[in-house]
């Protein structure tokens, strides 16, 4: 176990921490710093237009639309690496991690963007006449490097594993602290409830996680805010803690170990990329199903999803827990998984670690369907339609075995995978950035995209 926790921790030291580093500054200004420069046009194409009626115009091919692709994915991301990872990211790697987690989301998005714009580019039909694409296929058919795709397909087959358990994991270890349930309880639930789910097949996704995922983020948020608004004097307090020791050491205080700045940008940076999923390939497959009338339009929305579930989710658990001071409680270091829910019954009694609880295990549920679907795509695109069964069998155990498991060996094994999944994906992202660079010069200089849009808007003034 000491072994795996050591790779773990190299894997996420220098190495990981200046390929994501680099990749996301490159392709940041590889593409003109456009995020920050259209800011404004991203909001209004995306979140500001979900109330509003589809145009006409840019309806496209596609499986469903682009707003379901985005809470497909977010159904994925917004779970155990919002509610969990940033109190496990505070503890190993202090309040200055949440700072990298930003820096990191911020380079994310031009990262996260090439990706959904090449698996729109690269996807095709499969025998369901579904539209299906990611890593894999951009990766085969881009590069034709397709050991390189098989690489991916592996590796992610394999994380999608780790993955449930740490969703299991973090599911047990909050049951317990609100309810005092053993975790082997809440793993045998937990696996009897979503292996009905999954086996019995995923259906109709896109509908459910289109008003699934933003009532029950609301919820959460509604929470963790009026908890901050409880406890507003200690704001002040709380971004000196992110900024000040974002770039010094933090001595022992109360239940925190320390941590020096090494680990605060380690944690902050695997947690972080745990939380949005940039790079590591798997939000992609989602949107690559999205009905659009041009790649970039969808890479819009994979920008929106970084801003959602990092800059907003996680930077409220933080709040919640660094402003309650549940971090420096005794023993916290050791049971950190369940922090968000102590600091929200801190915040709101009884009632505030019921709403973690049910959040975090409906959460649980949605990400591991999600989860299984990204799995699932990859037995087919290795083995054909027949493995898909197999791959839910074990996806369906790996519930239990992560309720009962040991949390930092989880999270060791998660961050092992994910590189094994980040490394051949941006690979490819760099070799085919000039492609993207192309895709998104075309779509904001053409009549037909971008200046349509521009122009359609001063038409209405």
């Amino acid at each position: 176990m000491d072994v795996i926790v050591a790779v773990s921790d190299w894997i996420w030291g220098p190495p990981m921490i200046v390929l994501l580093l680099l990749s996301g500054i490159y392709l940041t200004f590889r593409f003109g710093l456009f995020q920050f420069k259209y800011a404004g046009y991203i909001f209004k194409q995306t979140i500001g237009s979900i109330f509003k009626k589809r145009d006409e115009r840019q309806k496209a091919k596609g499986t469903i639309s682009p707003f379901q692709a985005l809470t497909s994915a977010l159904a994925c991301t917004i779970g155990a690496g919002n509610i969990v990872g940033v109190p496990v990211a505070i503890m190993f790697g202090g309040p200055g991690a949440i700072f990298w987690m930003w820096v990191i989301s911020l380079l994310a998005g031009s990262i996260k963007f090439a990706e959904v714009v090449l698996a729109v580019r690269y996807r095709e039909r499969n025998e369901l006449g579904e539209y299906v694409g990611g890593p894999m296929y951009y990766i085969t058919k881009g590069l034709n490097m397709k050991w390189l795709g098989v690489w991916f397909a592996v590796a992610l087959m394999i994380e999608v594993s780790i993955s449930i358990m740490v969703q299991g994991n973090s599911l047990a270890a909050s049951v317990k602290e609100t309810f005092n349930i053993s975790p082997v309880v809440t793993g045998i639930i937990t696996m009897i409830f979503v292996g009905i789910v999954i086996i019995g097949g995923i259906k109709r996704i896109a509908k459910f996680t289109e008003k699934f995922v933003p009532a029950m983020v609301f919820i959460y948020l509604a929470g963790a805010f009026i908890i901050v608004l409880m406890n507003i004097n200690m704001v002040g307090e709380v971004l000196g803690l992110i900024f000040g020791y974002a770039f010094q050491p933090m001595a022992a205080a109360g239940g925190f170990g320390g941590a020096v700045v090494a680990q605060a940008i380690r944690w902050g940076f695997a947690r972080g990329v745990y939380s949005n999923e940039a790079g590591v390939g798997t939000a992609p497959i989602a949107h690559a199903a999205a009905t659009t009338d041009h790649p970039v339009r969808q890479g819009l929305w994979a920008l929106a999803e970084v801003v959602i579930d990092t800059i907003v989710v996680c930077s409220a658990t933080a709040f919640v827990i660094l402003s309650t001071g549940v971090w420096k409680a005794e023993g916290a270091s050791e049971d950190a998984v369940a922090l968000t829910s102590v600091a929200f019954s801190e915040g709101l009694g009884t009632f505030g670690g019921y709403v973690v609880t049910i959040a975090l295990l409906f959460f649980v549920v949605s990400t591991v369907i999600v989860l299984s679907y990204y799995g699932e795509k990859q037995a087919e695109f290795l083995f054909g339609t027949k493995a898909v069964w197999v791959v839910k069998f074990v996806y369906v155990i790996s519930i239990f075995i992560g309720a009962v498991g040991g949390a930092k060996v989880v999270w060791s094994l998660l961050d092992i995978s994910l590189a094994a999944m980040a490394i051949p994906n941006i690979i490819a992202l760099l070799l085919l950035s000039k492609e993207v660079a192309k895709l998104k010069d075309e779509f904001f200089t053409s009549m037909d995209f971008y200046l349509a849009d521009v122009r359609k808007k001063k038409s209405k003034i």
